[in-house]
């Protein structure tokens, strides 16, 4: 099948899924109110602890690396969900691409991610969180956050063809999202952790896209805190952005892979 005939399937998924979003849109509640919680939580409860006004500032870039690697979630539960109803099924039953069923699922749930980057950023405005850079990185900073969230969604998009399932697939969903965020240099400096952490942080994809996302918008760690070295973080834009195309290049095919299998049950 052509390229032209795998993206026109695609869109064709994505607007579908798109269409779903605006009429359930009680949808989007979790991808809205999980970045709030966190940054109200860690901006007011443990920011003062930190460093203040200026660690509200660092942590802007941690949140929204972890937010959008936590809405991969969504993806394997709508997909599973999907799977379960026997969506999926109508789909094999019909001359479409196997690669544009999935790339609409991942392809419109970059929605959800978009309006939890617009979220984060306006919750960082009301707490005291600005952007010292100019329009051209902010912009390139932007479309970072968008692939990382592309790549992230295939991971979750694997995930529900693997399980099945929605509860196996909320499970699974989860139980990795957990350690690849908080090891990581989110919320702190990955060379505050302590021996073998500290080098799973430094080399940690979280790690890197939160460190270049607090570059593009100018954001300083507050006074104190430990600066990473090493060429992840000297390089952390180009660190992040090979992670997500290698993301993608391992787990796009997998998940293709896996769908071929179900469709031949």
């Amino acid at each position: 099948m052509s390229v032209a005939s795998v993206l026109r399937d695609g869109r064709v998924i994505a607007r579908r899924n798109m269409l779903g979003v605006r009429r359930t849109p009680g949808a989007l509640v979790t991808g809205v109110a999980q970045p709030v919680i966190f940054v109200l939580i860690l901006g007011f409860v443990f920011a003062d602890a930190l460093g203040g006004d200026d660690y509200r500032e660092f942590l802007i870039g941690g949140v929204l690396a972890q937010t959008l690697t936590f809405n991969s979630s969504f993806t394997a539960v709508y997909l599973a969900k999907d799977l379960q109803t026997g969506l999926i099924d109508r789909f094999r039953a019909l001359p479409m691409s196997r690669v544009g069923v999935i790339l609409g699922r991942t392809t419109s749930d970059l929605l959800t991610n978009t309006i939890s980057i617009v979220v984060v950023i306006a919750c960082g405005l009301a707490i005291g969180w600005r952007v010292h850079a100019d329009l051209g990185s902010v912009v390139l900073t932007c479309g970072l956050l968008l692939l990382f969230a592309f790549a992230t969604s295939w991971i979750g998009a694997f995930i529900a063809l693997t399980a099945r399932s929605v509860e196996v697939a909320q499970s699974l969903g989860l139980l990795w999202l957990f350690p690849v965020c908080f090891v990581s240099g989110a919320f702190v400096s990955a060379d505050m952790l302590p021996g073998p952490l500290r080098v799973v942080a430094e080399w940690n994809p979280v790690t890197a896209v939160a460190t270049a996302v607090r570059r593009g918008f100018g954001n300083e760690p507050p006074s104190g805190f430990a600066v990473g070295h090493g060429w992840p973080a000297d390089n952390a834009l180009l660190y992040a952005t090979l992670c997500c195309v290698a993301i993608i290049a391992v787990f796009a095919p997998i998940a293709v892979v896996q769908y071929r299998r179900i469709s031949k049950r």
